[in-house]
């Protein structure tokens, strides 16, 4: 039997996410900024009901086309408020418009996201070998840092916890416990 990280259970959908794609270095802007404003939505909720709207989030968010999102007015957020398909939470859908703003004005000033992020991390990812889930905290020097500097740059729902959550997903954290079938390969 394949030993995974006890966290995603045994929904399919879960399964795959842990397999294929949490942890796994991600350094495309866009995807990131894509995962960041999901972990924001995710605050408060569990990030399978995240995970199982996430093509609905895509859809309505436009393909989480920066440019777009900071467009987004009041027929748009309307729209989205009234979306069962999405988490209709009204600070959440006008953090992600700010936050698609801070992400242009980064741009627009020469600072890539991808590096930005990345640079928290010296470009390479944490391998802290951590043997059971208990050993995993909420939080970290390093996300605390990352929130702080994401916050200052204008985004939104980037706290310390929400910061490190997108830090594992992204892979720049190689938190799959040691005895997981996947963090050999991701310590590569």
């Amino acid at each position: 039997m394949t030993e995974r990280c006890a966290w995603c259970g045994t929904d399919p959908l879960y399964v795959a996410y842990h397999d294929e794609e949490w942890g796994v270095p991600e350094r495309d802007d866009r995807a990131l900024f894509e995962k960041l404003l999901l972990d924001g939505f995710q605050a408060g909720l569990s990030w399978i009901t995240i995970l199982r709207k996430r093509d609905n989030f895509r859809r309505a968010f436009h393909g989480f086309e920066p440019a777009r999102i900071a467009r987004y007015g009041a027929r748009d957020k309307a729209r989205l408020m009234a979306d069962a398909g999405i988490v209709r939470n009204r600070l959440k859908v006008e953090g992600a418009v700010l936050s698609a703003r801070a992400y242009l004005d980064m741009r627009d000033a020469g600072v890539g996201f991808s590096d930005f992020l990345w640079d928290f991390v010296d470009g390479r990812p944490l391998q802290p070998k951590r043997k059971t889930m208990k050993d995993i905290p909420a939080e970290t020097p390093v996300s605390k840092a990352m929130s702080k500097a994401l916050a200052q740059r204008g985004f939104k729902f980037v706290g310390p916890t929400i910061v490190y959550a997108f830090m594992q997903a992204v892979g720049m954290v190689n938190d799959h416990i040691v005895p997981c079938h996947r963090h050999a390969p991701l310590a590569k």
